[in-house]
Parts: C-alpha cells; sequence; structure tokens
C-alpha cells in the first residue's frame, strides 16, 4: 500500500452510524484494513481522549475527528460521508461530512498542517458540494489528496 495521506479504501460515501463513536469505529477500522492502524482499540481510546477536550464539530455539517496516538503507522485522513448526519458536537447542528485525521504519535506538525488545509478548504462551498455529491470514492480520494496536502 502507497504512503498516500487517503485513497479510496478511506472512503466511506454511505457511513450510516447512529453517533460519533459508531462513525469513528467505522472509519478506524478502514485504517487497521489499509494498515495504518496498528491498534484498532488503542487508537480509538487515543480518539475519544482527544474528543472530550473539546468537541470537534465544525460549523456547516462538518465533524474532524482526530488525534495523535502509537497505534498510527503513518499520517492518514479517512472520509466519510452521512446523509443523516453525526452529533460531532458543533453548534449549528449534526455533520453530514466526517474526516478522520490520524498522525503517528510524534507527528505533531503533519497532523497539524493537514488539520489546517483541511479547516481553510472547508469553509469553500466548493469543496464541500464536490464532496457532498460525487459518488466515485478514488475521485472523493483523489480531490482531497489534491486540496489538502501540504
Amino acid at each position: 500500500m502507497n504512503n498516500e495521506l487517503i485513497n479510496s479504501d478511506l472512503v466511506d460515501l454511505d457511513l450510516r452510524s447512529p453517533d460519533k463513536q459508531a462513525a469513528v469505529r467505522s472509519l478506524a477500522e478502514r485504517l487497521v484494513t489499509a494498515g495504518r492502524v496498528t491498534d484498532l482499540e488503542r487508537f480509538l481510546t487515543d480518539v475519544a481522549e482527544r474528543e472530550k477536550q473539546m468537541p470537534t464539530g465544525m460549523q456547516g455539517g462538518i465533524g474532524i475527528p482526530h488525534c495523535r496516538s502509537e497505534a498510527v503507522t503513518a499520517p492518514t485522513l479517512a472520509f466519510g460521508r452521512c446523509p443523516e448526519g453525526i452529533d460531532f458536537g458543533a453548534e449549528d447542528g449534526p455533520a453530514n461530512l466526517v474526516f478522520l485525521i490520524a498522525a503517528p504519535q510524534g507527528g505533531d506538525s503533519e497532523h497539524m498542517s493537514v488539520l489546517a488545509a483541511l479547516a481553510r478548504r472547508l469553509v469553500r462551498a466548493e469543496f464541500k458540494r464536490t464532496l457532498t455529491e460525487s459518488d466515485d470514492p478514488a475521485a472523493v480520494a483523489e480531490y482531497v489528496r489534491e486540496e489538502v496536502t501540504p
């Protein structure tokens, strides 16, 4: 497997989860399958700890759960689109677009640069529209990679 930040295996265009824990688990399982996370439970614990510090929901229907973890082998981004919406704690309601950012324990600057690049793109209507309307996981992965790779 190559070391791209995101690929089609890490994209779920029909994420159906009742809550943020289930959504994060579903996306994290893709990271395990892709060889990016070595210990699912440890990674989920690290995400949950980060989530306790501050909700990761953003305005406009976005959730960006993220963490640094010793269970992560390479900086990785998974994306899920949830038609029903999932509560990530944003004031304006549930998230339909969920980005799970996984960074290795020592990967502080990479993790932050991906987060910052993603946050800058998410204020653009065109970026969100492309993610909302596309029905091709490979195209979504390529689009996100082009937009957020530092």
